[in-house]
């Protein structure tokens, strides 16, 4: 005979009680009504800080006039600025999707504004900083910390020097295509600031967007520095952070692949 034996245990779980800084609570800011009549109108919730003014952060909320405005989200920022608000503050510079500048979350993603239809997007639109950055005011984020993490990869061609280097480095049409997928990169941090590995290790992990590039010089035939650059990445934290979340390659506005990269690096240290 087979006796099954159940034992019966009640488990008391207290929930931890997490609490802002009263100074970091989000308020309700102000909302700006429509003047112009408008039968088109969306409602657009922006965050906004002033460092200066010692206020806690809010959201505003503006009606904007989209018959009247253009069809990506940063010409509705542009609208608010130069006609509602104008100490609306963020990062802009081509408006093509080329320079990265204007990096943020909207409606929950990472992307560009400057290649993200509002038209996408149905009822009201949020637009924030990058997740997980230091804001420096409304909609711009502190990338110091990622500037400094790309400049410690040494992103340029280091050849031997041996006096082949004064004249072109030729590459074959093979080589070089290993490098398509990793030099578009645009340094916009949208996958850095998307992974949960880079916002609790973010001063040791180096994170997608530089790893990506690391690997980018790591492939790069005409480079005679594989080994060093190899030794620099080859860290418990810098590189083995990466957990394969997926969350860079999701958010990469450019369509890049991050992860296949780290994982590219980890393989060849595997290997080597």
């Amino acid at each position: 005979m087979m006796f099954s034996i159940f034992l019966q245990r009640s488990v008391y779980t207290k929930m931890a009680q997490f609490s802002l800084p009263q100074n970091s609570k989000i308020e309700v800011g102000e909302y700006f009504k429509d003047k112009t009549n408008s039968k088109n109108l969306k409602k657009v919730h922006v965050y906004r800080w002033d460092p200066s003014t010692g206020k806690n952060p809010r959201v505003d909320t503006f009606e904007v006039d989209v018959n009247n405005c253009g069809p990506k989200v940063l010409d509705i920022l542009f609208k608010i600025k130069n006609e509602i608000d104008p100490s609306l503050t963020f990062r802009r510079s081509c408006a093509h999707g080329v320079c990265g500048s204007c990096a943020m979350n909207i409606d929950g993603v990472n992307t560009l504004a400057c290649i993200k239809s509002h038209t996408d997007i149905n009822g009201d639109l949020n637009v924030y900083p990058l997740p997980h950055l230091k804001v420096v005011k409304d909609l711009i984020g502190d990338l110091t910390t990622l500037y400094k993490q790309y400049e410690s990869i040494q992103p340029w061609l280091k050849v031997d020097q041996t006096g082949q280097e004064k004249i072109e480095l030729k590459q074959s049409q093979r080589d070089r295509e290993k490098l398509d997928g990793y030099y578009e990169c645009i340094l916009c941090a949208c996958c850095s600031t998307s992974c949960p590995s880079y916002w609790w290790n973010g001063d040791k992990y180096l994170g997608p967007a530089v790893l990506l590039q690391a690997y980018r010089w790591i492939n790069d035939s005409r480079d005679s520095d594989k080994k060093e650059r190899l030794k620099k990445v080859a860290d418990e934290l810098k590189l083995y952070r990466c957990h394969t979340i997926m969350n860079c390659t999701n958010s990469c506005p450019k369509g890049l692949n991050p992860a296949k990269a780290i994982g590219s690096i980890k393989k060849m240290l595997a290997t080597s």
